[in-house]
């Protein structure tokens, strides 16, 4: 597990079989059984992507990196406080385009994430499941605006909606 206020986006830390379960059975009676599950291939969505699978009569998961969380590179796994104040401050200037720590930046996952959407948009699905991550929720609720994606990036950075595990927001697809 990893102690609060620490930064990790795509760092494949744990979640507990007993939080998994916990949440897995909360979610059963609102998620729709007979639909394609997707997930992001980090553990602590995967899990939960595999025990929902297990509880729906084994559904085959799909997992997609392009679901991961977006990768803060060497701020990964490290207290905000003990992140320089400069860099911080130098990515809240250009939230957009900015690597923090080097990884990945807000345009970058908005257009993996992007992709995925489209894709699942031209599955001709009526449903699916998608685990992933609340930087990934919020990228995939900025598709639906159908904003350009520099847009789409900097609108999903300034949402300020906390994603609790194992939350559901519905997607028109």
């Amino acid at each position: 597990m990893v102690k609060p206020d620490t930064c990790y986006g795509s760092s494949d830390v744990n979640v507990s079989a007993v939080q998994c379960e916990r949440v897995g059975t909360a979610l059963l009676s609102t998620l729709p059984q007979d639909v394609a599950i997707f997930s992001s291939p980090l553990r602590r969505c995967a899990e939960l992507a595999k025990w929902l699978s297990a509880e729906f009569g084994q559904r085959p998961v799909v997992y997609d990196d392009r679901l991961a969380e977006m990768h803060f590179g060497r701020w990964e796994l490290r207290q905000w406080s003990d992140i320089p104040r400069a860099e911080v401050e130098a990515w809240a200037k250009e939230v957009v385009t900015y690597r923090p720590g080097g990884g990945e930046s807000v345009l970058q996952m908005a257009m993996r994430v992007r992709q995925f959407h489209e894709e699942l948009l031209h599955s001709h699905q009526d449903n699916a499941v998608v685990i992933c991550h609340a930087g990934t929720i919020r990228m995939l609720l900025a598709c639906q605006r159908g904003l350009p994606l520099a847009e789409m990036a900097r609108y999903a950075a300034q949402v300020r909606h906390k994603v609790a595990f194992g939350e559901t927001i519905l997607l028109d697809i």
